[in-house]
């Protein structure tokens, strides 16, 4: 069956996870589009529909679900061409190797080619440091960006998962199984993400701890956290579109208590920490148009009411023992002036 538009029933409105996937689909998307005819091409848009509150997929020609999840698979892929961060498993350049980096991306970059300039613009700055010198030189370590919630911890590392979600098209292919187990396609990973409810019964290696599910709080778990009837898992779709959805999320230095921090937008530092808010609006939108409402100074003061957003979810970041993860978000509703 063929339409034009497509309720994305497994994208939750409050889930920080499930709003980076729907950044990442669109981004996937649009990739796909570039290498297309203009009559082929899907220019995709989302807006909110209610009852229960889902992002709704907008695309200009009829399609199928099927052809949606497909062009999303591809679209990842051929981003993913870009998850190259070297030898590093974590999100700990020096500033020196930061500029390098970025400098050597922002050259690089074009019209039509700036996804590994965004993607890298979105994980650090070289304006923004920590203050620590790193042990192989005097260069101070950048300060990473917020949403970055693996640190080695429990060997679990960011910049080696961002590296490699992406490019595993299965949970068995992450694993290093080396191929697609049987019976099992990309797309029905992306396709059970966005347009079904959430199972959550993948492998945890591919987890970036931005699902509030995946919070383990284990004096509150009905059984023992090391059996695998109480074991904690992921959505792999998710992870694989959020992934890329995350360089939507540019970053910038910001001075803060004698410390330079980056920030991105969307977020915002108060004394009690760092929280992340994303608008829910009522036209479609391109994924332009929301980096923009994103990136609007008045996005949590109603600055965006007239953009028809009448509501927006903020996300506190959050640590238990070791380990970071995101709340799920609170609606704050946009008064009418």
């Amino acid at each position: 069956m063929t339409a034009h538009e497509f309720r994305l029933e497994g994208l939750e409105p409050d889930n920080p996870l499930a709003f980076f996937a729907l950044l990442g689909l669109l981004r996937a998307l649009e990739a796909v589009d570039l290498d297309c005819e203009p009559s082929e091409r899907l220019y995709p848009r989302v807006q909110w529909a209610p009852a229960p509150l889902r992002p709704v997929l907008v695309v200009r020609r009829s399609a199928t679900e099927d052809e949606i999840a497909k062009r999303a698979v591809d679209g990842i892929a051929q981003l993913a061409n870009h998850h190259d961060f070297g030898d590093h498993a974590d999100l700990n350049y020096t500033q020196q190797e930061a500029r390098e980096i970025l400098s050597e991306a922002i050259a690089k970059a074009g019209p039509h080619q700036r996804y590994r300039a965004d993607l890298l613009a979105a994980l650090m700055s070289d304006g923004a440091v920590e203050g620590k010198r790193s042990k192989k030189s005097e260069s101070p370590r950048i300060a990473p960006t917020p949403v970055c919630l693996l640190f080695g911890q429990g060997h679990q590392h960011f910049l080696k998962r961002l590296r490699d979600v992406p490019r595993s098209r299965t949970p068995d292919e992450l694993e290093d199984k080396g191929r697609v187990g049987a019976g099992e396609e990309p797309e029905q990973y992306v396709q059970e993400t966005i347009f079904r409810p959430w199972r959550r019964d993948d492998t945890m290696l591919s987890s970036f701890r931005w699902d509030p599910n995946e919070i383990a709080r284990y004096a509150l778990m009905p059984g023992n956290p090391t059996d695998p009837k109480y074991k904690l898992g992921t959505q792999y779709g998710a992870n694989r579109l959020a992934a890329i959805g995350i360089s939507v999320l540019s970053g910038a230095p910001r001075n803060r208590a004698d410390r330079t921090w980056l920030t991105i937008v969307g977020g915002h530092y108060d004394k009690d920490g760092f929280t992340l808010a994303w608008p829910i609006w009522r036209a479609p939108a391109t994924l332009a148009a929301i980096r923009f409402m994103l990136a609007h100074p008045g996005l949590r003061d109603g600055g965006l009411r007239h953009m028809g957003v009448e509501q927006v979810m903020v996300s506190r970041r959050i640590q238990i023992e070791k380990y970071f993860s995101f709340t799920r978000a609170q609606p704050r509703f946009v008064e009418a002036t």
